[in-house]
């Protein structure tokens, strides 16, 4: 058997093309289930993999893309998940030419991750985990999990893939036109993610042309040495006779193929709308072409789901907030105590917009549940800032719980050289894919000098090197220790950080403000040894951003070490004001109730909503002044937010309910009613598609603005739909859908709808839908997204109370 990983080492591979269209010219009724057919037609399966194994292909992937438990759940079939994923290898194994592939496929489940959904990181593991099994069983050579929209379903794939088998893997996100996922994820912040998780091929499917994959891949590029994977449309879809096709033919699709193999891409094949034809133009197109590669130096970065920050390499130092801590703090302990997250949430923003650039979270605190506040927090923090976060514990149970919520590639804040920390935090990095700060001690205590500190710093290197961590992941701390007490410790630590990276050539991180504990005027003392450590080559630095000493030695630093090319930083900084002064917090502002009511709704506040209702109808709101005046302002901006870009679906949802909570206050207040509705829309997603994520989302905002949804859920017949229009005599009906394959059926339900003359306003959305087709079947409006969706249907009723 062939070995996977030297293979695309030595050339590049070509991978097969589209199953399910090609399955539904042979046979797949509309509405079917494609993996069913690896028992049910096990012959037309394996014909369309010998087609693209003669065709050129290297890889063939599996028919197993819905093999999940839930997504097999919707046919009746998950008691047959291992059957059905078994024999889908053997059929693609016995089609495969001799040193080709097997690569086991896995697709999203249609679930979201909390907190934007109700699936648990766990949960998705072993639904994951069930398939990974599977294949190992069966004999794939390798995993390919493609097609994802959310990067947190992708990590706990990822880790699926891990945990249950020695396989290689292939992990791809798919992402639209603006260059973002559904939920908000850039490549760039993919591509870290993934990396850190330990994917063996990482890029993106589906969703774009080959021109679109390569933009794609190039921002991947700029942040990963991994081997990269094109798995381009075939163009983008078209409205041809009332039938979306793909229009890119081979010769298209090839066109960037001296590009992509320059680019490091070491699997390229082909998503929606390729054919065996044009996985033959592939083939033929990469002859004669010069195969070695030669992957790029590595570097260190962190990341969000929104954003990714470098630390070392030659980077400029990466601040990072230090205000979420307890220590010291009443009000935030208090909060704790009570499982609220509003402290946090206000300090992630206010020190976001101060400076920080990762931000330090810190929920350790006796008598509290440290794992599950650690999963609050990060929640918190996620939904109200892009910052790359760096979880702050020394419990290994918390840790994990924090590193399960997160979205991206974490800073573990830390790992020490003593043998336990060692032992338990570093299989913790590995597993979830996060970088670790690695203190300078031991079971000895701190090391007075900096040479052995130097040697604390190279077992702990030793041990992350051991355990699978890239050295580049490793951030030593060097250790300020208070100046009154120990004066000499200054000048050690100072020498220690520059033998570090001279020596070990690791990043470094100081907890900078230790240095004047107990002395007056701290900022002074610390400011200047912040400034002594930056030039020393510090990478990293905790502190809080809101001191503006502090944050005036950090941006000067930065020019005058060459870090802020053109002083650009600088100058934005500092050109408006000859007196800066320090961000203020969001909670120093003075606001009216209803100001207040919008802020909760835009900050996405559960935690304080319902209070600020009570305390708005006790000052002598109506229930409708708190919606209209506080609530929905609140939401439009959230809408103005999102259509800006400023920020992405998780927090439109985390808005939305808090909404939710709010409403749910105002209706008891008006003793269950629910107020004047704006009107009554039928929701469902059409006949053979099961997918409604983007139709949940869009029933959600409909109700927080005022209307009466009846949602009938997926895989809904067109005569269902003109039934329960009739019963419920609604004003409009909203249809959706995901696949190509479905869209024929919105088509029929609205001709349906019109003979049996249900005079209804009628919305098409889902990923497929375009206004091209909207307008051809003669729908009255097509939205994009579900903010669009409100905003269009709003307008269409006449925007009536």
């Amino acid at each position: 058997m062939s070995d996977f990983r030297a293979t695309i080492q030595a050339r590049v591979l070509v991978l097969d093309g589209a199953m399910g269209t090609l399955l539904q010219e042979r046979g797949l009724k509309p509405g079917g289930c494609p993996e069913e057919m690896n028992l049910s037609a096990p012959e037309v399966v394996e014909g369309i993999h010998r087609e693209y194994a003669e065709a050129g292909a290297d890889i063939l992937v599996t028919n197993t893309f819905g093999g999940s438990r839930v997504k097999l759940a919707h046919y009746g079939l998950e008691g047959r998940l291992a059957e059905i994923n078994g024999r889908a290898v053997e059929l693609a194994r016995r089609a495969a030419r001799p040193g080709s592939f097997v690569a086991g496929s896995i697709g999203p489940t249609g679930r979201f991750l909390e907190p934007v959904g109700d699936a648990g990181f766990d949960e998705m593991v072993e639904i994951f985990g069930e398939q990974v099994r599977a294949f190992a069983e069966a004999g794939a050579d390798l995993v390919t999990c493609e097609t994802f929209l959310d990067i947190r379903e992708l990590r706990a794939a990822v880790v699926a893939c891990r945990e249950f088998s020695t396989l290689p893997v292939i992990a791809q996100m798919t992402f639209d036109d603006a260059g973002r996922s559904v939920l908000g994820t850039p490549p760039e912040a993919a591509a870290v993610t993934l990396d850190a998780l330990g994917a063996d091929v990482i890029g993106s499917n589906c969703g774009l042309g080959v021109e679109g994959i390569y933009t794609l891949l190039e921002k991947m590029r700029s942040v990963t040495s991994l081997p990269l994977i094109s798995q381009a449309n075939a163009g983008l879809p078209v409205l041809r006779d009332g039938v979306t096709v793909f229009p890119g033919t081979p010769e298209e699709m090839v066109a960037y193929h001296d590009r992509m193999i320059a680019l490091g891409v070491r699997v390229i094949g082909g998503c929606c709308g390729t054919t065996p034809v044009h996985i033959a133009a592939m083939r033929r197109a990469l002859e004669g072409k010069d195969p070695s590669w030669k992957p790029p130096a590595r570097r260190a970065f962190l990341s969000s789901r929104t954003a990714v920050v470098p630390v070392g390499s030659g980077a400029p130092c990466a601040v990072i907030g230090e205000r979420i801590n307890p220590t010291g703090k009443k009000g935030y302990s208090q909060e704790l105590r009570e499982g609220k997250t509003a402290y946090i949430r206000r300090e992630a923003q206010t020190q976001s917009a101060a400076g920080a650039a990762l931000l330090d979270v810190n929920c350790g605190l006796p008598g509290v549940d440290e794992a599950a506040a650690l999963e609050r927090a990060v929640y918190a923090v996620a939904g109200v800032s892009a910052a790359p976060i760096v979880l702050d514990s020394s419990d290994p149970a918390a840790l994990e719980a924090g590193l399960k919520a997160a979205d991206g590639k974490v800073l573990i804040n830390s790992v020490s050289g003593e043998e336990k920390s060692l032992r338990t935090i570093l299989p913790l990095a590995r597993k979830y894919g996060a970088a670790v700060i690695g203190l300078a001690l031991d079971e000895t205590g701190i090391p007075p000098t900096a040479q052995g500190r130097v040697d604390v710093a190279r077992r702990i290197l030793d041990a992350a090197l051991a355990a699978g961590l890239p050295r580049e992941d490793v951030v030593i701390d060097c250790l300020a220790l208070t100046v009154s007490a120990e004066p000499d410790q200054a000048r050690q630590t100072l020498q220690a950080l520059r033998e570090v990276k001279s020596d070990l050539g690791l990043s470094t991180v100081l907890g900078v403000s230790n240095i004047s504990f107990g002395l007056p005027a701290r900022p002074v003392l610390s400011s200047i040894f912040f400034a002594m450590a930056l030039e020393a080559g510090l990478d990293a630095a905790i502190v809080n951003p809101r001191e503006e000493k502090m944050m005036d030695a950090f941006r000067a630093a930065m020019v005058l070490l060459g870090k802020d090319v053109r002083a650009e930083a600088y100058i934005a900084h500092y050109a408006q004001t000859s007196a800066p002064v320090a961000a203020p917090s969001p909670a120093d502002r003075p606001a009216g109730i209803r100001e207040r009511l919008a802020a909760a709704v835009i900050e996405g506040d559960r935690d304080g909503i319902v209070a600020l209702v009570e305390e708005a109808l006790s000052e002598g709101l109506s229930p409708l002044d708190v919606s209209n005046e506080g609530l929905l302002p609140g939401l439009e901006e959230v809408g103005r937010r999102f259509g800006a870009n400023l920020i992405f679906l998780p927090q439109v949802m985390l808005s939305s309910e808090t909404m939710q909570a709010a409403f749910a206050r105002l209706r008891e207040a008006m003793g269950g009613a629910g107020g004047e509705s704006r009107g009554k829309i039928l929701m469902a997603t059409v006949e053979g598609d099961i997918h409604d994520i983007g139709k949940n989302i869009v029933c959600t905002l409909l109700e927080n603005h005022g209307f009466e949804v009846i949602d009938l859920g997926k895989n809904v017949p067109a005569g269902r739909i003109v039934e329960e229009a009739l019963r419920h005599k609604v004003d409009a009906v909203g249809l959706s859908a995901l696949m190509t394959t479905t869209l024929h059926q919105m088509e029929v339900t609205l001709d349906r709808l019109r003979e049996e003359g249900v005079k209804v306003f009628t919305m098409l959305g889902g990923a497929v839908v375009t206004q091209d087709y909207a307008d051809s079947v003669g729908a009255d409006l097509y939205a994009a997204d579900a903010l669009e969706a409100v905003k269009r249907v709003k307008a269409l009723m006449g925007d009536r109370q």
